[in-house]
């Protein structure tokens, strides 16, 4: 049993068959084929408005593209200060800005607080030439915690960077996972909410390798076509991305995909809770769990063979009594109820 990251389920059935399909025959090269097209298609229909998409393979490179079409290399990016590209990226969007600076922000859960962001950007006036500019708020939806920012939350924060005369960047590597909780469109997740460019994920959620940049005002992407090449990430063979996309997307696949994510870690969170010794930090929302497991729980799960990965609480309050372990856990699309309820046995003792 895995429950380390989604990263680790396979590719799903339809994405697969879909680049066997295109892999037949011959297409025209680096992203302007029929497959990359139809993608491009689908996702302007599905997020109700003209979009610019470019296709990479990683969510880094997504990432840091993007924040490389927001912020120059004199900006800062705020972000929260447990985000991906703040610890998990290896200094890709510093690189990609050509030297911006990326600022934490506190929030509970991995979400953004008004108040602080408020104090960040009071912090870095404009104007003041020994300081990088403010250029860029980066939110996570979902959080590296879990956590689901609602519509209100995100619109406000969106206001208070677009007063600033910020940009925004929404890393949405479990975008799928966030929406379908929020059982709200993809409009009112993005753009309707003042998300400039989005990091839309795929391959956490049953693709092989694919993230969409989409930018929401194609007058604004001007520059990425160049800094896509520019930084290696304008594949050849665009058409096997393009195939995933489109396979990901029609008849709704990512959003089923998702739903049996969030369902499995639905059902995990509360059996845990219900387990004698188990403590819940906050509430689960999306597809992952987090836990505060009796080290005897702990101990008795790895033995079992379980795989997930111990998680530090700092940033979050200390929140590990003498004898616990906290823990993270995460679903995918792939993970078998049985394997849910395993662990949750196992946990219970």
């Amino acid at each position: 049993m895995d429950f380390t990251s989604d990263n680790t389920s396979g590719v799903s059935e339809k994405i697969m068959q879909a680049i066997l399909k295109a892999n037949a025959g011959s297409s025209a090269a680096y992203g302007v084929d029929p497959f990359t097209a139809r993608a491009s298609a689908l996702l302007s229909e599905i997020f109700e408005k003209e979009l610019a998409v470019f296709l990479v393979a990683t969510g880094t490179a997504a990432n840091a593209l993007a924040l490389g079409a927001l912020c120059p290399p004199w900006g800062a990016v705020f972000c929260h200060a447990r985000a991906h590209i703040f610890e998990d990226e290896c200094g890709a969007p510093e690189m990609f800005t050509a030297g911006a600076k990326l600022v934490g922000v506190a929030g509970e859960a991995g979400r953004i607080a008004p108040s602080a962001l408020r104090e960040s950007l009071a912090a870095f006036p404009r104007g003041a030439v020994k300081q990088v500019q403010p250029a860029a708020l980066s939110l996570s939806q979902a959080t590296e915690a879990g956590a689901v920012y609602d519509l209100a939350e995100l619109t406000e924060l969106c206001r208070i960077a677009h007063d600033a005369g910020l940009g925004v960047h929404m890393d949405g590597a479990r975008f799928a996972n966030a929406l379908v909780e929020l059982n709200c469109s993809p409009a009112e997740m993005s753009w309707k909410a003042g998300i400039d460019i989005l990091s839309f994920g795929a391959t956490k959620n049953g693709a092989l390798a694919c993230e969409a940049i989409i930018v929401f005002d194609p007058a604004k992407a001007a520059s990425l076509p160049f800094q896509r090449k520019r930084g290696g990430h304008l594949l050849s063979k665009g058409r096997f991305l393009g195939a995933q996309m489109a396979a990901y997307l029609e008849n709704g696949h990512w959003l089923d995909n998702a739903r049996v994510a969030n369902a499995h870690a639905a059902r995990l969170a509360a059996g845990l809770a219900e387990a004698s010794g188990v403590r819940m930090p906050w509430p689960r929302q999306a597809n992952e769990v987090f836990a505060i497991l009796p080290a005897r729980a702990d101990a008795a799960l790895r033995a079992a063979g379980v795989r997930y990965y111990d998680w530090s609480d700092r940033d979050f309050g200390e929140m590990r009594r003498d004898g616990e372990v906290f823990v993270r856990l995460l679903t995918s699309f792939a993970t078998q109820a049985a394997e849910v309820d395993a662990f949750i046995a196992l946990a219970r003792g």
